[in-house]
């Protein structure tokens, strides 16, 4: 019992006596701290004395399409962690090819009786996927929060990274590079971040042919399919919609036997894990992802409280970190 008390006590970050008091049912302790010693309890496995376990964790979902790629663990990192100070327990639900999908999840979800849901990234994304279940989250009221670009029309509170700033950053970086034959490495025609990237790219260059937007999966063997085929229409600078995506670039042009960042210069998009480490360390356009996933729980945290959120997108900043895959174009 004594290993108990001290385990959740500095899970939470409070006395043992505090600990003893909301397992007692002893008044003196604020309700948000008496959630996060019950929340504490169910994260390490500990089961609630018996008078407390009709009352439901407080449990958010966290939806993320995929593991693979570094950017989605760093969201899941950011949102989960600043969930459980709030005392919610944050509820991984991660999709798996021809495993569970994501209406799976949010039915789950709901008969669990979740406080909230947090998408970072997913089929609203998409404007061609399904999305019953996004309405009927909405039916029964309750709050979510979207992570980066979302079709229009779902009514949900949304945190994004500006898409059109990160492609304005890239491609004025090439630009200054002496780069003219730049092209796009993007993720299906119907996926929102995709298109605003594509939109203002084609703002800064009004002429740029179509040949030049190559579409993909995200990954990095999509990434090498389309990059090869842009490298074959003459292209000497890429922007990529994701990390992954200009791994598989650079990896396309070493097949044709072609240097970068001498011959090719690639740029990626999120700045996830190990970027710094590759080689060469991929220059790419930054996320806020500390401060996207903060929002993101604040937004949903004030939705759980009972105040009404607009359905509104807040638009973050990125960042441009120039590393070693960029350089100036080949002459001739």
């Amino acid at each position: 019992m004594t290993r108990r008390l001290a385990e959740v006590a500095k899970k939470v970050g409070v006395s043992e006596a505090t600990v003893s008091r909301v397992l007692n049912g002893k008044p003196g302790v604020s309700e948000p701290t008496r959630q996060a010693v019950l929340s504490a309890l169910d994260v390490l496995g500990y089961e609630r004395p018996t008078q407390l376990r009709g009352e439901r964790a407080r449990l958010v979902g966290l939806v993320l399409p995929e593991l693979q790629n570094p950017i989605f663990p760093a969201f899941a990192e950011v949102i989960g962690g600043a969930l459980a100070q709030l005392g919610l327990t944050p509820v991984l639900c991660t999709q798996t090819k021809g495993g569970v999908s994501e209406a799976d999840y949010v039915t789950l979800l709901l008969q669990q009786q979740v406080s909230g849901v947090v998408f970072a990234g997913g089929l609203y994304a998409q404007a061609d996927a399904p999305h019953d279940h996004y309405r009927l989250l909405a039916e029964r009221n309750i709050p979510v929060v979207l992570v980066n670009a979302a079709i229009d029309h779902l009514g949900f509170p949304a945190v994004s990274c500006d898409d059109a700033v990160a492609v304005e950053q890239a491609w004025r970086h090439l630009a200054s590079l002496g780069h003219e034959r730049i092209g796009l490495v993007l993720g299906p025609a119907d996926h929102m971040p995709s298109a605003r990237k594509l939109a203002a790219a084609r703002a800064i260059a009004a002429d740029l042919p179509d040949e030049f937007v190559a579409r993909a999966i995200f990954s990095i063997e999509g990434g090498h399919a389309a990059a090869s085929r842009l490298i074959d229409r003459g292209v000497t600078g890429i922007i990529c919609a994701s990390d992954p995506l200009a791994l598989g670039a650079v990896r396309a042009a070493r097949r044709k036997g072609l240097d970068v960042p001498s011959q090719i210069s690639v740029v990626g998009y999120d700045d996830s894990a190990f970027m710094n480490c590759t080689e060469p360390p991929l220059t790419t356009v930054r996320q806020p992802i500390e401060a996207m996933g903060r929002a993101a729980v604040e937004l949903l945290n004030s939705q759980v409280g009972g105040t009404a959120v607009p359905a509104e997108e807040l638009l973050f900043e990125p960042e441009l970190v120039v590393r070693g895959s960029t350089a100036q174009a080949p002459r001739g």
